[in-house]
């Protein structure tokens, strides 16, 4: 089988619990740590599917590696390899289709539930109807032409859309203790010293976070093992 190529922009934000997901299910794949300077590949094609992960910087900021990256996206949507982005990467599935990727009024930081609409028909979560999630984020997208939004809350509408067998998310389904904590670490300035609102503390954020991460690994699993279907064998 071929493998996934999975895209990191920062080396905090790696693979996570989609690259561990992939390992137990046998699925191949292969890492471009676009934060060290390795290129993207030329040929969207030679892979089963293309995985993006989380980063601290913005789609619409003057990156090396960004219009190359759209294109490559634009490419693998168009010979229908499937594309699953998480939080930057959902960003920049979002701005290669053709929405809008602006700065968000309510930036969300910890854990918050999202819901999802049509659960009953939504195959992408299990039919659950809401579940909690990891989120974040300061930059939001918009739902591109043709794509259906499915996940959202009150803060910021637009939490995951599909687009046949490729899917964006805002929020982060594949995170780990080891992520969680290593971003309370180097971003412990953004967390405010109470939550408030869409804000968590350091201290509400690390409270249960092994349960909640087990019962987002399970949401994980669903998403995965959905998006993976698509893969090109």
């Amino acid at each position: 089988m071929k493998p996934v190529a999975i895209f990191r922009f920062s080396p905090t934000e790696g693979p996570g619990y989609f690259g561990e997901w992939l390992d137990a299910n046998g699925v191949p794949r292969r890492l471009f740590a676009l934060d060290r300077g390795e290129l993207v590949p030329a040929e969207s094609r030679a892979f089963a599917g293309i995985g993006m992960m989380g980063g601290p910087m913005s789609v619409n900021d003057d990156l090396p590696w960004s219009s190359v990256v759209l294109g490559f996206i634009r490419d693998a949507v168009s010979a229908d390899v499937p594309v699953i982005g998480h939080c930057l990467g959902g960003q920049l599935l979002a701005k290669s289709l053709g929405a809008s990727v602006v700065r968000t009024a309510t930036p969300e930081i910890g854990w918050g539930d999202v819901d999802v609409p049509d659960a009953a028909s939504n195959p992408w979560f299990g039919h659950r109807e809401r579940f909690r999630t990891f989120q974040w984020h300061y930059d939001i997208f918009g739902l591109p032409l043709g794509a259906e939004r499915v996940l959202t809350n009150a803060f910021n509408p637009e939490q995951a859309f599909a687009l046949g067998k490729h899917v964006g998310f805002q929020c982060h389904i594949e995170m780990t203790r080891e992520m969680v904590e290593s971003w309370c670490a180097s971003g412990g300035d953004e967390l405010p010293p109470r939550s408030t609102g869409a804000m968590q503390s350091k201290v509400e954020i690390l409270e249960d976070v092994d349960a909640r991460l087990a019962t987002l690994s399970r949401v994980a699993d669903d998403v995965y093992a959905h998006w993976a279907r698509g893969l090109v064998r």
